[in-house]
């Protein structure tokens, strides 16, 4: 295991994977509309698409998971990586509706096995003081990807619609064949083999969601869970929320989108190990859910640009800071279920992505403030799950202490 001062090479290819993935994924958000037009469909249909990649993601998490601890990290990335270089060339050459809903799908897959992966290979070269810094390296590549992607994507349409897919294909596809020859495998033989022989390799797909219940890090999956559906519910709207309320142009939202988002990326990368040791991560979740839940409130305040983007960048960057630190938190109670637990994490986020969508959908439909107040109530909500477990660790720790 490494103290993680730098980057090493290993970890800098998962940074890559996870960038370029990240970059493929945002890329089709200026482009989607277009492509929407040119085949004749509804904004439903636009949804729809979104959702589906997150219930492939939701299915197959589970499994990438539990198989990337059967037979190692370093072939169920390599493999995700190329699921999502086809799904990438396929959503470029596409001339039917059904292609773009196969090319999701199989994106969907690819996520859902990079991802889990990913987070347990990190897991398996780091010590525990050194894994938050890790997973906010890769939560920074996450976000940069992200915030990159749908400038990289605005870019290339302006020569050809369908140049960003078929330049996201070979990325991937490049990133895929650097992690084949470069990434040394992290689990040993006799632990893959000690996995395949668990009497839960046997389990289903919802049989292993459900055995997830049982978990004592349940908590944390249910949190992940409802951060994820208000979080989305209010990203997906974000766009159409500001230029029907104020009329802000495509310049303005990538403005404040990337704004708000490097200022998540440097956290991430940054502050969040300094953040961790400081707080400690059940102290830094309710935290950062507490401020992210204002600053989405003030959301509602009408202002002008400057304020927009004041307050979309503190939303992101306390949204930036949940994810490192209940995936840190999460790695920690994993145990030796490392990929078990990242593939149950990627399965309640799907689960999370699929449902958001349709919400925002409806409740912008409704009133155009109402996603956000959603939103809000959530996050408010969902404060109460880490500090009902904590309580409960606590009566369980004086139960003990009065035993002895």
């Amino acid at each position: 295991m490494i103290k993680l001062e730098y980057p090493n090479t290993p970890l800098m290819i998962l940074i890559v994977n996870m960038f370029i993935a990240q970059v493929g994924v945002g890329l089709v958000i200026p482009i989607l509309p277009k492509f929407m037009q040119d085949f004749g469909v509804s904004s439903i249909t636009l949804g729809y698409l979104v959702s589906a990649m997150g219930l492939t993601q939701f299915v197959f998490s589970p499994l990438a998971g539990k198989w990337a601890d059967q037979y190692g990290r370093k072939i169920i990335i390599v493999c995700g990586i190329g699921m999502f270089s086809a799904s990438q060339y396929i959503f470029g050459f596409a001339s039917e509706l059904w292609m773009l809903y196969v090319s999701r799908l199989i994106g969907g897959i690819g996520i859902a096995f990079t991802t889990p992966a990913i987070t347990a290979y990190v897991a398996d070269i780091t010590t525990e003081e050194s894994r938050g810094k890790g997973l906010g390296w890769i939560g920074a590549a996450m976000s940069f990807g992200i915030v990159i992607g749908p400038g990289i994507g605005g870019f290339l349409a302006e020569y050809d619609l369908r140049l960003p897919f078929y330049v996201a294909a070979a990325a991937s596809a490049f990133s895929m064949i650097a992690s084949l020859l470069l990434l040394p495998e992290t689990l040993s033989k006799e632990k893959q083999l000690f996995a395949r022989n668990s009497p839960q390799k046997k389990e289903k797909i919802f049989a292993q969601v459900i055995l997830s219940f049982k978990a004592p890090y349940l908590f944390l999956l249910i949190l992940i869970f409802s951060l994820t559906v208000g979080l989305v519910n209010v990203e997906v709207i974000f766009g159409l929320y500001v230029d029907v309320k104020y009329g802000f142009t495509p310049k303005d939202i990538a403005i404040l989108l990337t704004v708000g988002v490097l200022m998540g990326v440097i956290v991430q990368a940054l502050l969040m190990d300094w953040l961790l040791r400081r707080f400690g991560e059940k102290q830094l979740i309710n935290m950062s859910m507490i401020l992210s839940a204002v600053s989405l409130l003030l959301m509602l305040v009408t202002g002008n640009f400057w304020y927009i983007l004041l307050v979309t960048t503190l939303f992101i960057t306390f949204t930036s800071i949940l994810r490192p630190a209940i995936t840190t938190l999460l790695s920690k109670m994993a145990g030796e279920e490392q990929g078990f637990v990242a593939g149950m994490n990627n399965a309640y986020t799907s689960l999370g992505i699929i449902i958001g969508p349709a919400i925002a959908g409806i409740l912008f439909d409704i009133h155009i403030n109402l996603p956000y107040i959603f939103g809000v109530i959530l996050i408010l909500v969902s404060l109460a799950i880490p500090i009902l477990a904590m309580k409960e660790e606590k009566v369980e720790a004086y139960s003990c202490s009065r035993n002895n």
